[in-house]
């Protein structure tokens, strides 16, 4: 697998789209941090941060378990040496379609700090 942040960043897709966590979770650093205004709205308290691969492995299952089905239609890729920021829809059924961008902070090929933001 590639170090370069625009490769984990098409690698993370994959692994989403899979519904592979244990591929999804590989892709971070042992102490990564993630940040969602979903993590926010469900675990008030949390500042909207995931801290660590068990944190993300837990959430991550819990949303493939609720909504099976669930794809990200990739829109966009911008990277550099250091980062990646993808755009996506995501689509679940049931539910309108959600546009959002994500940024991974990579460092020696592992992604050490993701946030997440959605557009209405």
């Amino acid at each position: 697998m590639s170090a370069e942040p625009a490769d984990v960043a098409r690698q993370w897709l994959a692994a989403f789209n899979a519904g592979d966590v244990e591929a999804l979770i590989e892709l971070y650093a042992e102490d990564a941090v993630h940040e969602s205004p979903k993590v926010r709205k469900a675990m008030p308290g949390s500042e909207g941060k995931l801290k660590g691969k068990a944190a993300m492995r837990d959430w991550w299952q819990q949303a493939f378990n609720r909504l099976p089905g669930m794809s990200y239609e990739l829109t966009a890729l911008t990277s550099d040496s250091s980062r990646a920021v993808i755009e996506y829809v995501r689509r679940a059924p049931g539910e309108q379609p959600l546009a959002v961008a994500e940024a991974f902070e990579v460092r020696d090929g592992k992604i050490v700090h993701s946030v997440v933001h959605h557009f209405d």
